[in-house]
């Protein structure tokens, strides 16, 4: 994707030497912005451990491993301060050994998987997981995706299992370049087959109950609403889903010819969320005169960090959507 104006200062300020990572590459890993990675540095401490004099940071394996920790707690829903807490505590430096100790666990920077992609202190079915898309072995991650889905449930499996094992693909530790983009697809794609296999048909429309999910005009991560839509289905809450970089004039048609209760808009990058689209989608009516209706508008994704708007929900992970959205469908 393309670098906005901000994005552009922040890559020319880091610019790369040796010894670690700049602020813009640790962003792009994490698929935030650059503004959200300085200011957890500058609100609760979660900053490169060297600098090299002036504006210039550099970030370790050990300074991502506390980020990677941060995105996986928020995505949950805890608050950020929470996260941050729990993420110091849990990737800060052990003690001093005693005498003749035990052999001492790995340490994140040999948590991994295959040839090299970080997993964090997630479960360990991602690294079977992992192995297996570095394989390119169909068979085997089918299985593995049906067997996490069907142990944890859905929201479980995708928030714990599934994207934590995506975003350390996504990441391609080191210096591996574009190594690891035939593998993102592969995961990318077999997690999209396991999503439709395990969903339920879809829900009949009920009035004033069906929910639009659509990716904003020039986003196509469409996964992170294949998730959701199945997920609603589970619920027997009536979707209608039009994946990725829906126009303009298509989304307010669908929206007009649904009359939804509810409307998911998707942006993975700041770039591509667009408030007054939003705003605009939110102040549709429909309806007979005198029970005039409009659809509550989700924001979801990380691109709307810092975009939103009062009254337009940005639920920060999967189970927060599916609650908004029954909180809504049900009221």
């Amino acid at each position: 994707m393309g670098l906005n104006r901000d994005d552009e200062a922040d890559t020319e300020a880091d610019a790369p030497d040796a010894g670690g990572l700049t602020t813009g590459e640790v962003a792009r890993r994490l698929g935030v912005a650059p503004t959200t990675v300085r200011s957890w540095d500058r609100r609760y401490g979660l900053g490169p451990a060297a600098h090299t004099g002036g504006r210039h940071r550099r970030w370790t394996g050990g300074d991502l491993a506390r980020l990677e920790r941060m995105c996986a707690l928020t995505a949950t829903g805890l608050p950020p301060g929470e996260a941050a807490r729990l993420a110091l505590g849990e990737t800060a430096p052990a003690p001093p050994p005693r005498p003749a100790p035990p052999a001492p666990p790995p340490t994140p920077e040999r948590s991994r998987a295959g040839s090299g992609l970080r997993l964090g202190d997630v479960r360990q079915e991602c690294k079977g997981i992992a192995r297996s898309a570095l394989r390119l072995d169909a068979v085997a991650l089918d299985k593995q995706l049906e067997d996490a889905i069907g142990e944890h449930g859905l929201v479980a499996a995708w928030t714990e299992v599934i994207m934590p094992t995506l975003q350390a693909v996504g990441r391609k530790w080191e210096s591996a370049g574009e190594r690891y983009v035939e593998v993102e697809h592969f995961l990318s794609w077999h997690v999209s087959g396991a999503l439709r296999r395990h969903a339920p048909p879809v829900a009949a429309d009920r009035p004033g109950a069906t929910t639009v999910l659509a990716c904003v005009p020039a986003e196509n991560h469409t996964l992170p609403l294949e998730v959701l839509s199945a997920a609603l289905a589970e619920r027997g809450l009536p979707v209608r889903m039009f994946g990725g970089a829906l126009p303009v004039e298509s989304l307010v048609a669908a929206v007009r010819r649904t009359g939804p209760a509810a409307v998911g808009l998707w942006a993975q990058s700041r770039t591509t969320a667009s408030r007054p689209l939003a705003q605009h989608v939110s102040a549709i009516e429909w309806g007979v005169r005198g029970a005039r209706r409009k659809p509550v508008v989700l924001t979801l994704g990380p691109g709307w960090a810092g975009q939103t708007s009062p009254g337009l929900p940005h639920p920060p992970g999967l189970s927060e959507a599916v609650a908004v959205v029954e909180q809504v469908v049900h009221r």
